[in-house]
Formats: C-alpha cells, structure tokens, sequence
C-alpha cells in the first residue's frame, strides 16, 4: 500500500500539540510500516526534522515562498499528490483536501473549527489578523471534514463533538489516543533544577500552569488562600508566547508568579518533575497532553472537568469545575499542606500515564489505513482510474 502523509508541520520550525502528534505518530509508523511505501510531503520553508529515513519512506518537498504560498498549498497540495498513485492520504493536523485518486484521512484533534463561526471568534482576540485566521481555519476544516473518507480524532469526547457539530454519521469517525511524548521523564538530578532555578530566579516552591489554558481561575483560586501558604509558595506560569491573559500579567507584577516563555523542553520536564502541582484549568481540551506529561514527570495534577481531561487523567487527578475558583483553592491548599496526598496523586499519575503508547496508536492508525484503501466501493475507483472518482 502507498501511504501518503502531510508532515508540513515538520518543516515550519514549529512547536505545540499539533507538532508533537505529527512528531512523534511518524516516528512510531515508520517503525511499524516497512511493508508499505510512505510518501511525505513537506515544504522548504525550514529543514525537515527527521533525518536518515527509512528505505521505505520518501521525502516530496513542496516550494514554500511566503505565508500565502502556504496557504495555497493547503488547498493545492492534493494535486501534487495525485501523480504519485497513492492508496490513501493522511493529513494530520486538522486540514487538507487529498487528491481525487486516493481515499483521505483527516485528523481533526477538537471540534474548534468546525463550531458555529460566531462561536469561534467569540473565545478568539477580536483583532483583523484572528478573526480572518478563524474564518479561513473554519472554511478549510469545514471543507476538509466533508471530503474525508474517514476523520481521526484524538478522545471520545473530541469523536462525540465532532459528530455533533459536523453532523457526521459515527461510522466515519474513530478515537485513537495520543501519548506523552517518548522522551518525557521525571528529572531528580539536583544539579538541573539548580540550573533552573537560577536562570528563572525561582526562589520559592512553587506550582505549574499553561499560561494560556484559562489562568483567570487559577489567580483567583490564589486569592483564597491563607496568607502564609502565598508567601511560601508561588505560581510558575509559561506559555509559548507573551500575548496572555491580563491575569497572568496581574500576578508576576504583584510578586506571586513567575511568567516563562517558551522554557526549553528539558527545563520544561524539570519544571514539572519539582512542582508542588500542576494545575490545568484548561476550558476546552480535545486530548490534554500536558495533563500525561505531567504525570509522567511526576507532577501532581489538579485539572478541570472540561473536554477530554476527566476521559484522559481517569482517577490519577483532582478534577474540578473550570470556573470554580473555591474548589480549585481547596484542591492546591491540600496538595500544598500534604505530603501524603502529593505522593499518591504522583503514584497514580505515573500508572496512568503509562497506559498511552505512541506505539499503539501508530499501529491503530496504519489498521485505519489500510480499512479506508481497502473499501470495495474505493477499489473499483482506483481500477477505473482518477477520471471516474466522486
């Protein structure tokens, strides 16, 4: 079988959740696909990532040029596709409309896109460069679940809101779970978090959070507690970039937290492995690696019950109402005050973390694959040629 695979992500120079999924889901398939021919197509805009492929795996760069050359090769990149005679396409990170000669899989990682357009804008910046990102990113997504043969997601509940909000039949849409990056560990080495401690002049025990996954709760969770317990600890924020909620700017400028941007990813895997906690009051999460990542460090985790996260953190987390500032104040008053509590949200964390393999779900992708090429009704297609496709 001929796979094709949209891996675009990997030459933007680019870093987050999409970035990681693309990463580390390829790393994994081409360890377990050496019966088939894998294709990759990337762009010029930065060197591709991965290097020494595998015999049976090709690299098609596509001209980048500008942002709009990027934008067309969204839309442009399936024609590119067709001249290799592929069985199926795989576009991995929530857009791309594949050629007319091969079935399509889509990876739509949340509902987000596909909302109501004024839903969308509504939790977005209202300034001229997001509201036109938003629309085109909901015209596309929209487009491209509605060509897909099958759609990927990354949780059951990211498969059920996608079924709502698509109004897609639920044959036509299947939940494989991510996985913590392979990489990620728990990082005692006294030595590193010194090294941590004096570039961020960390001086205070401290707890984690994403500066972009609705801080406001947290802050006024913080507000709660009891003097002494704010003057011992502290909140460490970071986020990948430095256009945040005023909350987090009110907190560093009153003295109680710390704002990172973009720490590198072992400083990263320190922070966590030396929090008191992490806390994700997130909103809205299709999948919620940092919730896997934290556990996998070691971090006790207090996450919100919204989207994925109560799916994914299982029983290894204290889980609360995203808005519910009281409830979260208690939840970090406990961790913070009870070794005890700590230590068995760290046990369970690292149990449940390790129920996710990226193994797995390469090996649950490529069966995917392989299920959408070989439809009945698609083989016919392909006997008959391009011209006869629908």
């Amino acid at each position: 079988m001929r796979i094709g695979i949209d891996v675009r992500y990997l030459s933007h120079g680019l870093v987050g959740g999409v970035h990681t999924y693309v990463e580390r889901f390829l790393a994994a398939l081409l360890e377990i696909s050496r019966d088939h021919e894998l294709i990759l197509y990337a762009d010029t805009k930065c060197p591709f990532e991965f290097q020494d492929l595998p015999s049976h795996a090709t690299l098609r760069l596509i001209p980048y040029g500008n942002a709009l050359r990027s934008l067309a090769n969204d839309v442009l990149l399936g024609r590119a596709m067709e001249r290799d005679g592929l069985d199926v396409v795989h576009f991995p990170a929530n857009v791309g409309i594949g050629p007319r000669n091969a079935r399509t899989v889509l990876t739509l990682h949340d509902e987000i896109n596909i909302m109501p357009w004024l839903e969308i804008l509504r939790g977005h910046p209202k300034n001229a460069r997001t509201i036109g990102l938003m629309t085109y990113l909901h015209w596309l997504s929209t487009l491209s679940v509605r060509r897909a043969d099958r759609i990927v997601t990354v949780s059951n509940y990211a498969r059920d809101q996608i079924i709502h909000y698509g109004k897609l039949a639920p044959e036509r849409v299947v939940a494989i779970y991510s996985a913590p990056p392979p990489d990620v560990r728990r990082i005692e080495d006294p030595d590193a978090w010194l090294a941590v401690k004096a570039r961020y002049g960390l001086n205070r025990p401290y707890i984690l959070a994403d500066a972009l996954k609705n801080p406001g709760t947290l802050v006024r969770a913080w507000a709660r507690l009891d003097e002494n317990l704010k003057e011992r600890f502290q909140i460490v924020f970071f986020g990948r970039r430095p256009d945040v909620s005023e909350s987090v700017h009110r907190a560093v400028n009153a003295g109680y937290a710390t704002f990172l941007v973009r720490p590198e990813w072992h400083e990263l895997m320190v922070l966590y492995s030396n929090a008191h906690a992490f806390v994700f009051p997130s909103w809205i999460e299709g999948f919620g690696l940092p919730v896997l990542e934290a556990m996998t460090c070691g971090a006790p985790v207090i996450a919100s019950d919204r989207g994925s996260i109560p799916e994914v953190a299982g029983d290894a987390a204290l889980i609360f109402g995203a808005e519910d500032d009281s409830t979260l104040a208690r939840y970090i008053r406990s961790v913070l005050t009870d070794p005890g509590q700590r230590e068995q949200l760290r046990r369970v964390g690292y149990r449940r973390a390790a129920q996710f393999s990226w193994g797995e779900m390469a090996s649950r992708l490529l069966d995917c694959y392989i299920s959408v090429a070989g439809s009945a009704a698609f083989s016919e297609i392909k006997a008959c040629g391009a011209d006869c496709a629908v």
